[in-house]
Formats: C-alpha cells, sequence, structure tokens
C-alpha cells in the first residue's frame, strides 16, 4: 500500500513537472526604448516579439521613455531588463554624472552591444535661413526632452561650436513629434534630433514642408574632447530633397542589461539579436547598420558574462 502510494505521488509530480504551468515564474523582460517616433521604439517592438517567441517561459514588453537617461536610471533599480541607450550617457552613467542625470555611479549596468550609430541630425524649415550652426543665433529650437541622451549630445555640439543656449532666441524641450510639428506649423524655427538614419519624424517633415540640413564641421566633433563622438556623413536623398551628403557626429548606442538579468537570459538575448538583424531592419532600416564584428568595440561599460560567452563562441572574443 506505501509503495503504491509513493508511486502515485511521483507520478502526479512528473506530470506536474511536463505541464506549461509548471514554470510559476517565467522570466520577464521588459525592454526601455524611447519616444514611439524614434528608432528604439521600433526596435524594441521588434526585439520583444523575437524574444517572446524564441527564449522559453518568457513575458515581454516594451515601454516607451524619455531614452538614454530615464533608461539607465530604471535599468540600475532593475525596472528593466534591456535598453537602448547613447554611448556617451552610458559613459556618464558608469561614472555618476550629476549634470548628466546621474547622481551616483550606475554601477549595475552591463553591456549586452554596441549596435548602429546615432546620427545628430540639425534640420531647419528653409524659410529660416538657417544653413549652418552660427546661423542658430537667435532662433527658435528644440533640443529634445530635458537630460535626455539627444538634450546631451545638443549641449556637446553647441559648446563645441561656441554656442549655449543663451545664444537661441528661444529653446524647447521636445521630444522627435512634437518638435517637427511645431517647425511644421511654423512655430519652431529648427530641431536637432540623435537617432539612426532615416528617421519617421524627419522623414514626415521632408514630406511636408522643405527644410535643410545642418553640417556640424569634424573639427567641432573634435573639440568635443569625447572618444564617444565620431565625425561621420548623412547620405544623400536619404531624406526627401536632400541633395547632398552632410558632415555631422555619431555616437553609438548601446544596447545595456544589468546585474541580475541571467547569465543565460543574456545569453539568448544577445545570440538572438545578431542572429535575426534581417528581421531587424525590417522595422527600421538603422538596424542594417549594426555589425557583430564592432559590437565589443569601446564599450564604456563591462559586458554583461551572458553576452560575453556568446562573443567568444562566435570569435569576436579570443
Amino acid at each position: 500500500m506505501y509503495l503504491a502510494k509513493r508511486l502515485g505521488l511521483l507520478a502526479a509530480a512528473a506530470i506536474l513537472a511536463s505541464s506549461p504551468n509548471a514554470h510559476a515564474n517565467p522570466t520577464s523582460i521588459n525592454i526601455l526604448t524611447g519616444g514611439t517616433s524614434g528608432v528604439y521604439y521600433p526596435l524594441g517592438m521588434s526585439l520583444s516579439e523575437l524574444y517572446s517567441e524564441r527564449i522559453a517561459d518568457s513575458t515581454t514588453s516594451v515601454r516607451a521613455t524619455k531614452a538614454s537617461v530615464e533608461n539607465l536610471n530604471l535599468l540600475q533599480i532593475a525596472r528593466g531588463q534591456l535598453a537602448f541607450a547613447l554611448g556617451d550617457s552610458v559613459a556618464d552613467a558608469w561614472k555618476g554624472d550629476e549634470e548628466a542625470g546621474f547622481r551616483a555611479p550606475r554601477d549595475r549596468l552591463r553591456a549586452i552591444a554596441g549596435i548602429y550609430p546615432n546620427y545628430i541630425q540639425i534640420v531647419a524649415s528653409k524659410a529660416s535661413g538657417i544653413t549652418s550652426l552660427e546661423d542658430l543665433r537667435g532662433k527658435r529650437i528644440s533640443v529634445g526632452a530635458p537630460r535626455s541622451g539627444t538634450e546631451l549630445n545638443a549641449r556637446a555640439i553647441f559648446k563645441a561650436a561656441g554656442l549655449s543656449y543663451a545664444d537661441m532666441g528661444h529653446v524647447e524641450f521636445k521630444p522627435y513629434a512634437e518638435s517637427v510639428e511645431l517647425i511644421e506649423k511654423g512655430q519652431l524655427d529648427a530641431t536637432l534630433q540623435s537617432a539612426g538614419l532615416g528617421m519617421a519624424a524627419i522623414r514626415d517633415l521632408a514630406e511636408r514642408v522643405p527644410i535643410t540640413f545642418v553640417a556640424i564641421p569634424e573639427q567641432v566633433v573634435s573639440r568635443i574632447g569625447s572618444s564617444a563622438y565620431q565625425s561621420g556623413t548623412i547620405p544623400a536623398g536619404t531624406y526627401k530633397g536632400q541633395a547632398n551628403d552632410v558632415t555631422t557626429a555619431t555616437i553609438t548606442n548601446v544596447l545595456v542589461s544589468q546585474t541580475s538579468v541571467s547569465d543565460a537570459v543574456a545569453y539568448q538575448m544577445t545570440k538572438l539579436l545578431f542572429e535575426n538583424l534581417d528581421r531587424l531592419a525590417e522595422a527600421h532600416p538603422a538596424a542594417r547598420d549594426i555589425r557583430l564584428e564592432r559590437a565589443t568595440s569601446g564599450l564604456p561599460i563591462p559586458l554583461h558574462p551572458g553576452a560575453e560567452r556568446f562573443y567568444r563562441e562566435v570569435g569576436v572574443l579570443k
């Protein structure tokens, strides 16, 4: 009797263990992005769908945020498992740069991958007459949400060009979509936006009103004094009416995780990212610039051990 009863209990346990509902604690993957009109959000949505399909027992979600600074602060308190952020903001977070929005070092951050570069895109209405950085003096400009990665980029660019917010006629701190809407209405002259090429907000603006792209010369980029900033080019034809290449500054975006994310999950997130770049490019063309061979180059924070395992497997790290 005792043996029969024990065998019955073991059989019941085996059935429960094989049941789809046996895993009481599914893995939560909350992806922190940016505004819905930027590049982070559609790429975050694509990753969320991918991870939901391919990472067993996972539940995924996407949160639209003010982007880099907010994302990194949320990761530090484990309010997300993966986030998009600009490389210079990641470096500031690791150091605990209070002026950049980090009251203490964000020491729980761990890198998953360096991904595509952001391009600083300064766009002005043709009617404003703005054709150079110096022409921004006395004009109305939007520089992104306060203390966002974009706004920190604006401060760095203007300082290197010998400008400040005080030199502008009026400064708005609006996200992408609101900024271009105000330009279209004639209530702003220009906006500085930090994003991948072909971003929706600028593409839509170019379809509606004549615009001018303001170049950021190489000498201005070099005066920023940070290795996070490199000189780059917005190729002619990226947007409607853009007949010529535009010299500008670029900054690498980083996918960031944190220490409470398991090595196994971080490994899977990294592996699935690089095995599905074509799928991400369907969500936004900026993903075409993601390269496995440069995913670990110049990262300002340590790699997550799970990501490091993947890079060693594929030979990116020896």
